[in-house]
């Protein structure tokens, strides 16, 4: 029996990973992967990406969580190549979850710990443990669907009481009735949920609680129509097509490979600049539910967050700002950033457990904007 050469082990597994998350990928399949990657010789991980693209035959549809997997797997086992150039410390990088568009590390030192707020950039890789939590999570997900606010929609449906007339079914009855309008038919407005937006702090001082804050991110994402992620430190990071994988943990790892700024340094201010600077990110704040998981330790200068919340709070439906600093009843903003926002967010709540986020959100359906 022949034993797997060690460089094609990545290529034989990736099939199967792909199999596991519900793509039809058959053995005739596998084998013209292999085949194509001898053919091409590949020199970039791009070479690679076309070649399963031609070969394993993603559906159009489920395209992104392709190559969030593909990210996943390959990006964690394969060098780069040419690495890019070390960034200007003064701007926030922006990175979106499109395949092929993920940087690699720029440095070979992994960050372990940030105690403290900072506006260095320490780039880093990030692990994560087995799952906790699952049942708040089960239920969270079980609950937000009914619970989550909801707004009018711009379609109409049939109703008793409604705000309009049916024109063409009440017309429609006339005629059964030999041009009698024998009722007025009404339409409503239908109900739509509210679009969410939910911003991650993954910087140091946040490093215990990120892992479970991208939990609940992967449970609110399977459970609502509509809702845009990203996480935030010395970068700002789109993670929304990482998220919508099924399986939690690999929507974790892909995370994982996509987000290059874990436990670093805090640049919020800079961050929520950068997202507002954005046009189609700023549009996924117009009437959301803006869900800010963050300590609010920012260094320095708090200008730049407080005219970044300012706005973001007049783009948006209702800002919560959960902070594990309000674990305490007798909790009162200590830091100037906190002071600064205090006044343009609806809600400063505790954020220190999966079971107080999860209570907060499922809280603000019967609320209403300030």
């Amino acid at each position: 029996m022949s034993v797997l050469p060690r460089a094609a082990r990545p290529f034989v597994t990736f099939p199967a990973l792909l199999r596991a998350n519900g793509f039809a990928v058959a053995p005739e399949q596998t084998t013209a992967f292999l085949t194509a990657i001898g053919l091409l010789g590949p020199k970039s991980i791009g070479d690679i990406r076309r070649a399963a693209h031609a070969t394993l035959a993603p559906p159009p549809e489920r395209l992104a969580a392709f190559d969030a997997l593909f990210g996943a797997h390959f990006l964690g086992e394969m060098e780069l190549g040419d690495q890019l150039g070390e960034p200007d410390d003064e701007t926030v990088r922006v990175q979106e979850d499109r395949g092929g568009g993920m940087e690699p590390l720029l440095s070979d030192e992994v960050n372990e710990a940030g105690q403290e707020a900072t506006t260095i950039e320490a780039l880093s890789v990030r692990h994560f443990g087995a799952e906790s939590d699952f049942e708040v999570l089960r239920r969270f997900a079980r609950a937000a669907p009914a619970r989550l606010p909801r707004r009018p929609g711009y379609r109409h449906m049939r109703a008793r009481r409604g705000t309009s007339f049916d024109t063409r079914r009440t017309l429609r009855e006339a005629v059964r009735n030999d041009g009698d309008v024998m009722q007025l038919r009404r339409l409503k407005r239908r109900l739509r949920q509210r679009r969410i937006l939910l911003l991650i702090d993954v910087s140091g001082s946040m490093k215990e609680r990120t892992e479970a804050h991208l939990r609940i991110a992967h449970a609110l994402t399977h459970a609502v129509e509509r809702i845009e992620a990203f996480t935030f430190g010395t970068r700002l990071t789109r993670v929304t097509r990482a998220m919508r994988l099924k399986n939690r943990e690999h929507a974790l790892a892909a995370t994982s490979s996509i987000v290059s700024d874990w436990d670093g340094g805090t640049r919020i201010g800079d961050a929520l600049q950068a997202f507002l600077g954005v046009p189609r990110f700023a549009s996924y704040s117009r009437g959301a539910m803006v869900v800010i998981l963050s300590d609010g330790l920012e260094r320095g200068d708090p200008t730049a967050m407080r005219e970044a919340v300012t706005r973001l709070s007049r783009l948006s439906w209702r800002v919560s700002w959960l902070t594990p600093l309000a674990a305490d009843p007798n909790f009162k903003p200590q830091t100037e950033a906190l002071k600064a926002i205090l006044p343009f967010v609806d809600d400063l709540v505790d954020g220190s457990s999966i079971t107080s986020v999860c209570q907060h959100v499922l809280s603000l359906d019967g609320r209403r904007a300030a």
